[in-house]
């Protein structure tokens, strides 16, 4: 499967459904800054071109890669004594996520269009939403009520993925999808000294 340059488009695409009331990361860049600078065809097609680059070279920019550590404190606890008391948050480069949010949109659509997705997944997929998923279940539950079945339901949440996933496999998952070694060197690169 070839990977094809990014455009422009794609990049006011993905800008529009960023949520400007996120904090910055280590670069001090909001989220409302970035829209307006993306405004400007120049800076555009430089961040453009930037995000083509890595994805040419397989390089993830170390910029990119640095990132900023929060700790506040969760509301309501007795004691704050304790380390489960307090709530960390990881802060990256807005403009590392911007790119990020066009890599992994390409890869949704990539790996869409090649069927390597089942269907029925509904988390993380563009509108396969927790709306869709609730359909689901209820049509589950129903069919079930009219065989007079009994229905359970056992939920739950992968907390921190991307850091527990074997990048290896992820690599490899990646050639058996059908992506090119432009796009396997670079994710072998992006997940080096996460």
């Amino acid at each position: 499967m070839e990977w094809l340059p990014f455009s422009i488009a794609e990049l006011k695409d993905t800008i529009v459904k960023c949520n400007i009331s996120s904090i910055s990361g280590p670069d001090y860049i909001l989220w409302n800054y970035l829209k307006v600078v993306v405004n400007d065809t120049k800076c555009c097609s430089n961040i453009v071109n930037i995000t083509n680059t890595c994805i040419d070279l397989s390089y993830w920019l170390t910029h990119f890669k640095k990132s900023m550590l929060i700790i506040i404190l969760k509301p309501n606890k007795p004691f704050y004594n304790t380390p489960k008391a307090f709530c960390s948050i990881v802060l990256h480069s807005t403009l590392g996520k911007l790119i990020k949010k066009m890599i992994s949109y390409r890869l949704q659509v990539y790996s869409i269009t090649s069927n390597f997705i089942y269907t029925s997944q509904l988390g993380g997929i563009k509108q396969h939403s927790t709306i869709d998923a609730g359909i689901f279940l209820t049509h589950l539950i129903w069919t079930g009520w009219v065989k007079r079945l009994h229905t359970s339901t056992l939920v739950f949440d992968i907390a921190q993925f991307f850091s527990s996933l074997n990048h290896c496999i992820f690599s490899m998952i990646l050639t058996k999808v059908g992506f090119g070694f432009k796009v396997f060197n670079f994710f072998s690169d992006y997940s080096i000294n996460r």
